[in-house]
């Protein structure tokens, strides 16, 4: 295996070192005989004692954590489990940082989007020895775990255990809708009419708000393949990406534009906690955000002022979204106390404990038996996501959350170009140009890697 770190014209690393520190530390592991049963760092433990517990969306999920917690706690009086909350924005930073430090928890929340990486540097420990022997095996959606397996970063393995999938949604306010005699925004053409009409600036009212802060790549990238109606990430070769297409550049052009003329000003440095708190305030007429949302927006407006709906359709009547990382929980392999670790992450996963779990978020539930819970049915906009996947109408571009570079390059690399597109400093075909040259090196890196 080749362990590279690669350079553009712009002095960016295309692999970090503590990846590639990480990848050179998990070949010695395996070649000292690590067989990758768990056994390999960290201790088994004897099943008591504390565990310490990292939340990757701390503050948006700790209550409902901490009543999962004190239920387990309950029931498993010889553990106690220490909750850490991080914020989603900082949770990536800070294992990487106790990865190379030390420091790291026992279990931590473990999405598809940050598998890669953290895989990479050897720091999980994988959990299917585990899981072809609980309570879990063969009651967990089967789409959501092959979605962690190809997030791992191509090894198939499992890394983590799924609680949720957390779908785009298209939030519009009913009220105003009706109000101004709007149809609703169930296609791009409505959308872009709804969020003209619903603004105006004297009054500080807007038709949209745009994610320009963090986690803004991501929803321009929904925007985009919804309306040009490409179906892959990838051209036929598998080797260039469809980012640059004209028909995304063009797609791009037309969202992008909406920036301050039906958004506000604001919107430029939003991350989603800012753009969701400024939606439940305000008389805004539409938020693109995911199914996380949902509950806030029942205590901020109750449900009768708004809708959650599936993105718009498109070209031919067809909707196309990309992927949103499936979430999940997973351990870390330097645990000193993993019989512990495991008997949290199977009690967190259970039915009743995901069901509490998404219908608090409300999402879909990883566990098929919590999928069926009363609740889903009415909780509109799961119900309504749950359908579109299943339903045949909608197409998923499966985004390369396992590639390793994949947070670096739609994060830190691209979302302040992305602000500058909004601004007007940056050609959306610039823009895109120079992340489909990142993501096709990261690509062939990839590719290389695996033989």
């Amino acid at each position: 295996m080749k362990i590279s770190i690669l350079g553009d014209s712009t002095g960016r690393r295309r692999t970090s070192t503590a990846v590639a520190l990480g990848a050179v530390l998990a070949l010695t592991a395996t070649a000292c005989g690590d067989d990758g049963s768990g056994g390999g760092g960290g201790a088994e433990g004897d099943g008591k004692g504390k565990i310490v517990f990292w939340d990757n969306n701390g503050g948006v999920r700790t209550e409902i954590w901490k009543e999962i917690i004190a239920d387990f706690e309950k029931a498993n009086p010889d553990i106690d489990v220490q909750y850490v909350g991080i914020a989603s924005t900082e949770y990536q930073s800070k294992v990487d940082t106790a990865i190379q430090g030390g420091g790291l928890p026992d279990v931590g929340g473990i999405s598809a989007s940050m598998l890669a990486g953290f895989a990479a540097q050897g720091a999980l420990d994988t959990l299917d020895f585990r899981l072809a022997k609980s309570p879990l095996n063969g009651k967990l959606n089967k789409d959501m775990i092959e979605s962690l397996r190809a997030a791992g970063g191509g090894d198939d393995k499992l890394y983590s255990i799924p609680t949720s999938a957390n779908n785009g949604v298209l939030y519009y306010r009913t009220d105003l809708f009706e109000k101004a005699g709007l149809e609703e925004p169930a296609t791009w053409d409505r959308f872009y009419e709804a969020a003209e009409k619903l603004t105006d600036k004297g009054r500080n009212e807007f038709g949209y708000t745009i994610r320009g802060g963090a986690g803004s790549i991501a929803q321009a990238l929904d925007a985009m393949y919804g309306q040009s109606g490409i179906t892959s990430f990838w051209d036929a070769s598998g080797k260039k990406t469809t980012v640059n297409d004209p028909k995304n550049v063009e797609a791009l052009e037309k969202y992008a534009g909406l920036f301050k003329k039906v958004t506000p000003a604001a919107d430029l440095n939003n991350d989603f906690t800012k753009m969701v708190a400024q939606w439940d305030s305000g008389t805004i007429g539409m938020l693109n955000h995911n199914l996380g949302s949902y509950q806030d927006h029942v205590k901020a407006l109750t449900a009768e002022k708004f809708r959650g709906i599936p993105q718009p359709t498109g070209p031919g009547g067809k909707r196309v979204q990309v992927s949103n990382p499936v979430d999940g929980v997973g351990m870390f392999k330097t645990s000193k106390n993993k019989e512990a670790a495991w008997k949290f992450i199977e009690f967190a996963t259970s039915a009743q404990s995901n069901s509490k779990f998404n219908e608090s978020a409300g999402q879909v539930p990883a566990h098929t038996d919590a999928a069926k819970d009363e609740w889903i049915s009415k909780a509109e906009p799961t119900k309504l996501a749950a359908e579109a996947l299943n339903d045949g109408s909608t197409t998923i571009v499966q985004l390369p959350y396992y590639l390793p570079d994949w947070n670096t390059i739609s994060k830190a690399d691209n979302e302040p170009n992305f602000q500058k597109v909004l601004l007007g400093d940056m050609s959306a075909k610039d823009f895109l140009d120079t992340m489909a040259e990142q993501l096709d090196e990261a690509q062939a890196e990839w590719q290389e890697q695996r033989g």
